[in-house]
């Protein structure tokens, strides 16, 4: 039992090496090769919940892009993240802060440049970002609580995504897409019977599939949660958190 316990807390441990906001403090070193990698890092999450944000305050799909280009671009260049502290609050937090203060002081700088002319730190995917904003509540959430939503359903994805790819290299990729939907409840409305039949297995191995893939699940979900807070001892509020934003 204590070798379980140990083990639990040195998992744990690991957890914290390398976290979002481990890749935050990175990004506010002088070393531009770290900071620029951080930086593509923190994108590729965090792109679309901000652009989201932006336009849910009623910007114009182009200017949303340039003003989140310029909020990046300003992040390595004035070194705002090197004022993260991550003994202080959540990242998401601390995200949606610096750029309302970036937004409340470069709108108009923003907007007077060509457009174009802005630094491009990064290559980002804003037809794909327009596309998801469209299917978004027309008016039912503010743009706080849509980036926090959205920025909800993002970590979700990639603990799927994570989830999948173990799957794959496991060689169960079918049984992965025929039993993913019984991890968030979309398949509770097919029995494990039916299940059974698709995979042309018996419903006991269907039964204890299901139940790894859901442990295994939860495991990913805990540590992807973990790189978006301080401590291991604000994961489970986090998650708690989370799973009232998908909710509301």
């Amino acid at each position: 039992m204590r070798g379980s316990s140990r083990k639990i807390e040195s998992e744990q441990h690991e957890w914290f090496v390398t976290t979002h906001w481990s890749v935050v403090v990175d990004a506010g070193l002088k070393d531009s090769q770290r900071a620029r990698a951080a930086l593509e890092s923190l994108c590729q999450t965090y792109w679309y919940p901000l652009y989201a944000f932006v336009r849910r305050l009623g910007h114009a799909p182009h200017d949303a892009e340039d003003l989140v280009q310029s909020f990046f671009a300003r992040c390595l260049s004035k070194n705002y993240l090197g004022a993260a502290d991550k003994t202080k609050g959540r990242f998401r937090s601390f995200l949606l802060t610096a750029l309302k203060r970036f937004l409340a002081n470069e709108w108009d700088r923003t907007r007077a440049q060509k457009r174009g002319g802005a630094s491009q730190p990064l290559s980002l995917d804003a037809m794909t970002a327009e596309q998801g904003y469209a299917r978004e509540p027309s008016d039912s959430l503010s743009a706080d609580r849509l980036f926090e939503r959205r920025w909800a359903m993002t970590l979700l994805e990639n603990v799927l995504a994570h989830l999948r790819a173990e799957q794959v290299e496991a060689g169960r990729a079918e049984a992965f897409e025929v039993l993913q939907d019984c991890l968030t409840g979309d398949g509770r409305s097919v029995s494990y019977a039916e299940l059974a039949k698709r995979l042309d297995s018996s419903e006991g191995a269907v039964k204890v599939a299901v139940h790894r893939l859901r442990r295994r699940y939860r495991e990913l979900l805990q540590m992807e949660i973990a790189n978006t807070v301080a401590s291991p001892e604000e994961v489970e509020e986090e998650r708690r958190y989370l799973l009232t934003v998908l909710s509301s």
